[in-house]
């Protein structure tokens, strides 16, 4: 009897660590309609965090979309697949000093992240030029 209560107390301390991590699938919400536009894979390699557009769900993209917008080595590639959240660290409880693009207009902002202190299955997003931002609030799949 010992032996379950440590294995279930084991068992939900794994699983409410886990759960306040970043990492993992989100899908991304618009601010304006409340339209799910995509799913977002968010990893850490090495040290750094990083956001990979997983698929693209927005009823306005066409088949196969590409970043028309973007500039350098991602003008013209496929929006799914693409990194688009680059070299996040973790300070804390934020992840900053890292960048994401937005395929739509192909803008390249700073950007931090953080899970909602109320809710770990809600992704605090947010994109910014020096005092300028938005932030959005993606959804924990």
């Amino acid at each position: 009897m010992k032996n379950i209560v440590i294995v279930l107390l084991c068992f939900f301390a794994f699983a409410k660590a886990n759960s306040q991590d970043v990492t993992g699938t989100w899908k991304t919400i618009d601010d304006e309609s409340g339209e799910v536009k995509s799913h977002m894979q968010i990893f850490k390699k090495g040290d750094s965090y990083y956001g990979k557009v997983l698929k693209v769900l927005s009823k306005d993209a066409p088949a196969n979309p590409k970043c028309v917008s973007c500039e350098g080595a991602l003008k013209d590639q496929p929006i799914e697949g693409m990194v688009i959240m680059k070299g996040l660290k973790k300070k804390g409880k934020m992840y900053k000093d890292g960048t994401i693009i937005d395929p739509e207009n192909g803008k390249e902002y700073d950007c931090k992240i953080w899970l909602n202190e109320d809710n770990p299955d809600l992704l605090m997003v947010r994109g910014y030029i020096l005092f300028l931002y938005r932030t959005q609030t993606w959804e924990r799949i």
